[in-house]
């Protein structure tokens, strides 16, 4: 008997419409950081990009996406903005913001949504990196130029140096 297909999500049907290649990379659903993705996928944790949503004091919410392994510095990444302070959404905040569960929140997935959208500048020296494809449970594998063209993403420093 063959194994269903999944059903693909507005972010693969975005990227359909759109001509845009990518991989979709299932996993378990109650797996929700980018490491487990990583262990779960077999790729390197580097290479799968988390989601956060950010706040700032004024303005539209943010969308970053960092390496799974990192932790966002709330000071480098305001002042990469130019901004006085930015912060972690809290778990329920995010949600509501996005209408999306936090393991599952990613950036193609809210084109039309009013977020501004960054991404840690070390992702420009990788081809491709797997992000969220809108729901628990789905990566895509996109190259990196093609998510920085579609999503306006901003090059920012979000992490820690290291």
């Amino acid at each position: 008997m063959a194994t269903p297909t999944p059903e693909k999500t507005n972010a693969m049907r975005f990227l359909d419409q759109r001509r845009v290649s990518y991989e979709a990379y299932y996993y378990d659903p109650a797996i929700h950081s980018a490491v487990g993705v990583a262990e779960a996928l077999g790729v390197p944790a580097d290479l799968v990009y988390k989601t956060l949503v950010m706040l700032r004091e004024r303005g539209r919410p943010l969308l970053v996406m960092v390496p799974g392994p990192a932790v966002v510095d709330p000071r480098r990444l305001a002042q990469s903005l130019g901004e006085k302070s930015v912060q972690m959404a809290p778990k329920r905040n995010a949600e509501r913001l996005t209408g999306l569960q936090v393991g599952g929140i990613g950036a193609l997935a809210l084109l039309n949504k009013p977020f501004e959208v960054c991404i840690e500048r070390t992702a420009l020296a990788h081809d491709w990196i797997l992000v969220n494809g809108g729901r628990r449970g789905v990566n895509l594998k996109i190259g990196v130029q093609d998510l920085v063209a579609l999503t306006g993403a901003r090059p920012v420093d979000a992490v820690a140096a290291p």
